[in-house]
């Protein structure tokens, strides 16, 4: 429960960071907290990291281009926050770690997991995306 609610807190600040306007604040709360919720569950069924990075990105992305059109707003004010929670951080970190302590072989793994990761999520939203716009003409 805890993980859910410093999701949320975790796409609300950098809403709060980026002016996103009073009204859609909360909303953008639930776009963190929706994409972590996602992860963690597909990631405790399956395991793997990427695909469920990559299904939480999907997961963000549907609830940003939905959102966008029921608040009448940008849906990457809704999206960019929203997948904060998903952002591989502490790997890239971990990585780094490895290499200064010069353990390759770990940087290396460590690496590029964190890069997949973090094209899942470019994918991810960008799957989405294309998708609401082709339905869009």
């Amino acid at each position: 429960m805890i993980e859910i609610i410093l999701a949320f807190i975790g796409s609300l600040c950098p809403g709060i960071l980026y002016n996103v306007e009073k009204r859609n604040l909360i909303w953008v709360g639930f776009s963190g907290m929706l994409g972590w919720i996602i992860y963690s569950r597909v990631y405790g069924f399956t395991g793997g990291l990427v695909f469920s990075t990559f299904i939480g990105s999907v997961a963000v992305g549907l609830y940003s281009e939905s959102c966008a059109r029921i608040r009448k707003a940008p849906a990457t004010i809704f999206s960019i926050p929203g997948i904060f929670p998903l952002v591989p951080g502490i790997a890239f970190y971990n990585t780094l770690q490895h290499i200064t302590g010069n353990r390759l072989s770990q940087a290396a793994s460590m690496g590029i997991e964190a890069i997949t990761s973090a094209a899942a999520i470019a994918f991810g939203m960008l799957l989405i995306s294309a998708v609401f716009r082709i339905f869009k003409r």
